[in-house]
């Protein structure tokens, strides 16, 4: 599902070079569920964007659900992410002036404007929104909702397309602890149900333990890549 050789990323640094990613090679099998853990600054989410196609290495290559995201223009780029990928992010960014339901709606909206009022794109995002337990708040708007609730609104969005690969970036780094595991509980159970590759960074010790593979960074490096035989 994810090829990664080579994969390096060089910033310029006050006019000198900053290598933050070097000579990663990873693959990630389909339905697998990763944790990239590691220390600040040493090139979690930087790795994240990579492989996710958000940004373009200084070196090296990736491969996802089969696409050289390297042969893809910017626009190709974003439409593939629209077909195939969702993403969880620690500050939520949920659109403010949409409500639960429009912002779940929004990956439709990109794919294609008329889907986001077609029945089933409607039943599909209420659908979505009840399992994370938010039935009752459909019409609320981000700031009328909680943290947590606002997390769980992303994680929807997230699963809207039913994407083959979601990324996540400190989904719980925002939440405290008891609602941190609700919405790991929930974004276990969501991915099993639509059987995505789910690839997450956390420092979060509780959510990389229900990893099945848990890969390590420290200086830009893979230090540690294992199976998790306790998940």
């Amino acid at each position: 599902m994810i090829i990664a050789k080579g994969l390096g990323q060089t910033y310029s640094s006050g006019g000198r070079p900053l290598t933050v990613l070097q000579d990663i090679n990873l693959t990630i099998e389909p339905r697998g569920f990763v944790a990239i853990v590691g220390p600040s600054g040493s090139g979690k989410t930087t790795l994240l964007g990579l492989l996710a196609g958000l940004d373009r290495a200084s070196a090296g290559s990736v491969s996802l659900d089969g696409v050289d995201l390297a042969g893809l223009t910017e626009d190709q780029r974003a439409r593939f992410r629209a077909e195939r990928v969702g993403f969880v992010f620690q500050s939520f960014h949920l659109i403010p002036t949409l409500t639960a339901l429009e912002n779940v709606l929004v990956p439709f909206e990109l794919l294609d404007g008329s889907r986001s009022n077609g029945a089933e794109s409607q039943a599909r995002a209420m659908a979505l929104l009840t399992r994370v337990g938010l039935r009752d708040r459909v019409d609320h708007y981000p700031s009328q909702l909680s943290g947590g609730e606002q997390q769980r609104v992303a994680l929807a969005r997230a699963f809207a397309n039913r994407p083959k690969i979601l990324f996540a970036d400190e989904p719980t780094g925002n939440l405290d602890a008891d609602t941190g595991r609700t919405i790991i509980d929930l974004m276990v159970e969501l991915n099993r149900d639509v059987e995505t590759t789910l690839v997450l960074v956390t420092h979060d010790p509780e959510l990389a333990a229900r990893a099945n593979r848990i890969i390590r960074l420290s200086g830009g490096v893979v230090v540690e890549d294992r199976m998790n035989e306790s998940a």
